[in-house]
């Protein structure tokens, strides 16, 4: 069930979400919170300011909570993340062995947190993560469909 913490953590990840616009990413935010509620790490799409496919919000908070941990097993965190995470971001999470994960907006096409998959719950899984969704939906959906509509504009 979301909390105000988690409204709270949100928050910070729609900032990074809205830091992704000025390289021109999709503006999806995240950050991993230590189990004690504080801010390890955060991060933001970089895909076209990197050209690297796999700098997913969530893959780049994840990389850099490992990296300010020195040990990729970041088993008592909490991954807040403004989109759903796709495929890979929910392989990187199990992964990391992250044992829960909030998100605000749904991804209807890609999703794999519930809506398309939900590898993030598979029983099959060695590992499961706890998913809290719809944290701050609307405004989590808000940003994504304004950078997705000014794309659509610009190209006519």
């Amino acid at each position: 069930m979301p909390s105000s913490a988690h409204e709270e953590a949100m928050r910070l990840a729609l900032a990074e979400a809205e830091l992704a616009l000025a390289s021109g990413d999709v503006p999806v935010g995240a950050v991993v919170l230590a189990a004690d509620g504080t801010v390890l790490a955060h991060g933001r799409n970089e895909r076209e300011r990197h050209g690297d496919p796999t700098a997913h919000a969530e893959v780049v908070a994840i990389r850099r909570a490992a990296e300010v941990r020195s040990d990729w097993h970041l088993d008592d965190t909490t991954l807040v993340v403004t989109l759903e995470p796709c495929v890979m971001c929910a392989g990187a999470i199990l992964a990391a062995r992250i044992p829960r994960v909030v998100f605000g907006a749904w991804d209807e096409k890609a999703g794999a947190s519930g809506s398309v998959h939900d590898l993030l719950r598979d029983r099959r899984l060695p590992y499961r993560a706890e998913v809290i969704p719809g944290v701050l939906e609307a405004e989590c959906a808000a940003v994504l469909t304004r950078f997705f509509q000014e794309a659509r504009a610009s190209e006519l």
